[in-house]
């Protein structure tokens, strides 16, 4: 369900709707597939999959909702050549040549010409809003999908107020740290260093060092780390329960389950239900440990 995480702070002045005032103001933000000439669509579709069900489901407490994204796009070769073969026919018919804001003119006509065309591609990000802890956690970490959903649920829930998780050290500097410990009895509790990160120089030429399949509590990586290549991102694990990758941004990229940790039994009666309750239970407790090692919120 969760393959990658963005976690905010949701505002202690927002009250949490109950589930049919929340499930109303999704529908408000249902998805329409795509227009002809449209770049972007989105909004909420009912996270079980199932047609005209709920919009938001309530597991154990936790808050579960899905957002559909829809998008076109025209190859920017061809939007190129296009707009070049329309100005060339202005050129040639007039004898002038278009200048930069008629330029810009053109190839917004074009885009429109070829959108009709082009092929939407569809992704579906699944969203956690966690009460108790007063987190919002979207499955994505990419910008533009975060961006989206943010602005859904502010658009169908306007009191909500959506805060960037601050923590008392930050991911870089934490995971510096982590990298120069001499060894693993320094590292946060519950929280190991696996085989994999990625260091990038604060100087001017930005080098970059990748690690993959490599052993890091070693000299060379904690030399390349005094020279001045910082983590961006290190892969670890919590618990022997799950595994990921930790960015500076606080973010979370290849979130895995361990094996036997999501095992359900054949004779559960929604594997739906079972599979948010163990995912969101365990990315809970990650999530806690891992703030305790950052030194707690920024309050």
């Amino acid at each position: 369900m969760f393959k990658q995480l963005t976690v905010f702070k949701l505002g202690d002045e927002f009250e949490i709707p109950s589930i049919d005032d929340f499930d109303a103001m999704l529908d408000a933000q249902a998805f329409q597939p795509i227009g002809a000439t449209q770049t972007l669509s989105a909004g909420f579709v009912p996270p079980r999959g199932f047609e005209n069900g709920q919009m938001v489901e309530s597991i154990n407490g936790q808050r579960i909702m899905t957002v559909a994204i829809e998008t076109k796009s025209v190859p920017t070769a061809l939007l190129r050549e296009k707009t070049n073969e329309t100005c060339e026919r202005i050129e040639e018919s007039t004898g002038r040549k278009p200048g930069k804001k008629e330029r810009r003119q053109i190839t917004d006509e074009v885009l429109l010409a070829l959108l009709p065309t082009a092929f939407p591609k569809k992704s579906h990000v699944p969203v956690w809003i966690d009460a108790k802890r007063r987190l919002l956690v979207i499955g994505s970490t990419a910008q533009s999908k975060v961006y989206t959903v943010t602005m859904l649920l502010m658009k169908a829930a306007p009191e909500m107020r959506i805060q960037v998780l601050i923590t008392k050290a930050t991911p870089l500097s934490s995971m510096t740290s982590w990298l120069l410990a001499e060894t693993p009895d320094d590292w946060p509790d519950n929280l190991n260093i696996e085989r994999e990160c990625v260091l990038k120089s604060t100087g001017e030429d930005g080098a970059t060092v990748k690690f993959s399949k490599h052993h890091l509590a070693n000299d060379e990586v904690r030399k390349h780390v005094t020279e001045g290549k910082l983590p961006i991102a290190l892969a670890m694990s919590w618990d022997g329960r799950m595994s990921f990758v930790l960015t500076e941004h606080l973010q979370f990229k290849k979130v895995q389950f361990l094996d036997g940790v999501m095992d359900v039994s054949d004779e559960h009666e929604d594997r739906f239900d079972a599979d948010v309750a163990l995912a969101t239970g365990q990315i809970g407790q990650m999530l806690d440990d891992l703030i305790y090692a950052l030194g707690g919120e920024f309050n």
